[in-house]
C-alpha cells in the first residue's frame, strides 16, 4: 500500500476481520507451537523472521521515512506488543485459557476511555454499550462454567488486555507521523529483539532437535500469515478506523478460534456459544451503526485555543 494511498473505510474494517480469521486460526496453531519452544524465544524468532520479511518487502519506503518519529515510535508500539503478547501467556500458565481469552478481550472495554484521555474524543452511549455487549459474549464463547475467581494468572492477563489497549491506541495516535508500514516492521523488530533478550535471561535455549517438519509449517504460518500480513492489515486500519470501532471488531477473534476448534477438532457447538457469537455480532452491528462521536466544532476551537495559550 502506497504511502497517502487511501482505501474506503469499509476496505480497512475488511481487512480488520481478515486479520481475526487468521488469528483465529493461530490458536490451534500456536497450541502446538508453544509445546516445541518457550513463550519468550517463541515470540522473539517469530517476530524477527517476520521484521526480516517485512524489511525486505517495504525496503524503500524504510529507508525513505527513517527518522527520530518512525524509530520512537516504532519503539513504543514494538514493547508494548511484546508485553501484551509476554504477560498474556505468563498468564496462561497460571489460568485456564477460557479465562486468559475472557480477560484478554476486556481491551475493548478499555480502549474507547484510553483514546478518549489521548485525544480527547469522548466516546458514545452506543460506544460503551457495544463494548460491554462485546465482554458478554466473549465469556459466554470461552468460560463454559469456570470459576470467576481473581488469582495470579488472571492478574496477569488483565495486565496484558491493557497492553493490548495501549497498542491499539498508540497505533492510531504514532501512524499520524510515519508511514505505517516502516512502523510495523521497526515494531516487529523491538519486539523481537525483547523476545530472545527475555528468553536468554529466564528461559532454556530451543532444542533444535525437536524442529519437526510440523512445527516449521506451524512457523511459517505464524511468521507468514499471523504476523506479516494480519499485523499488517491491523496496523493499516487502526490508523483509519476509529479504535473504539476496531477494539470491537479485534473481538471477533476470539469467534474464530472457537469456529477454528470446532472444524479441526471437533469441539461441539453449545447453547453459551451460540448466545455469545449472537452479542459480539450485536456488538459489532451496535458500533457500526453508531461510529465513535465527534466533538462539536465549538470544543476543537476550545481545545486548539488552550494549546496556544499554553505556547
Amino acid at each position: 500500500m502506497r504511502p497517502g494511498f487511501q482505501l474506503p473505510q469499509a476496505a480497512y474494517k475488511l481487512m480488520i476481520v481478515v486479520a481475526t480469521i487468521i488469528w483465529g486460526v493461530s490458536f490451534v496453531v500456536m497450541k502446538d507451537a508453544v509445546g516445541v519452544m518457550e513463550p519468550s524465544w517463541l515470540i522473539g524468532i517469530r517476530f524477527l523472521f517476520t521484521a526480516a520479511i517485512l524489511s525486505a518487502v517495504f525496503w524503500k519506503r524504510l529507508v525513505k521515512s527513517f527518522g527520530p518519529d518512525l524509530i520512537i515510535g516504532g519503539a513504543i508500539l514494538g514493547a508494548l506488543l511484546f508485553l501484551a503478547y509476554w504477560t498474556q501467556t505468563v498468564g496462561l500458565k497460571y489460568t485456564t485459557p477460557g479465562k486468559n481469552a475472557f480477560l484478554t478481550a476486556v481491551y475493548c472495554v478499555i480502549v474507547p476511555f484510553m483514546f478518549w484521555g489521548v485525544a480527547k474524543r469522548r466516546p458514545t452511549i452506543y460506544n460503551v454499550c457495544a463494548a460491554v455487549l462485546c465482554i458478554i459474549g466473549v465469556g459466554f464463547v470461552s468460560l463454559s462454567g469456570e470459576d470467576l475467581t481473581l488469582g495470579f494468572g488472571d492478574g496477569m492477563t488483565l495486565v496484558c488486555s491493557v497492553m493490548f489497549a495501549a497498542h491499539i491506541v498508540a497505533t492510531a495516535v504514532v501512524a499520524k507521523r510515519s508511514d505505517i508500514m516502516a512502523l510495523t516492521v521497526i515494531q516487529f523488530i523491538v519486539s523481537g529483539f525483547l523476545g530472545c533478550l527475555v528468553g536468554a535471561l529466564t528461559e532454556p535455549l530451543p532444542d533444535l532437535t525437536a524442529i519437526t517438519p510440523d512445527f516449521l509449517f506451524n512457523m511459517a504460518y505464524l511468521v507468514i500469515l499471523a504476523s506479516c500480513v494480519a499485523m499488517g492489515f491491523q496496523n493499516a486500519a487502526v490508523a483509519k478506523v476509529p479504535p473504539s470501532q476496531a477494539a470491537v471488531l479485534l473481538s471477533l477473534e476470539s469467534v474464530f478460534g472457537v469456529l477454528a476448534s470446532i472444524l479441526l477438532y471437533g469441539e461441539q457447538m453449545t447453547f453459551a456459544l451460540i448466545l455469545g457469537f449472537a452479542l459480539i455480532l450485536g456488538a459489532v452491528i451496535l458500533s457500526e451503526a453508531f461510529p465513535l462521536k465527534k466533538p462539536p466544532d465549538d470544543v476543537d476551537d476550545a481545545i486548539a485555543e488552550d494549546a496556544i495559550a499554553i505556547d
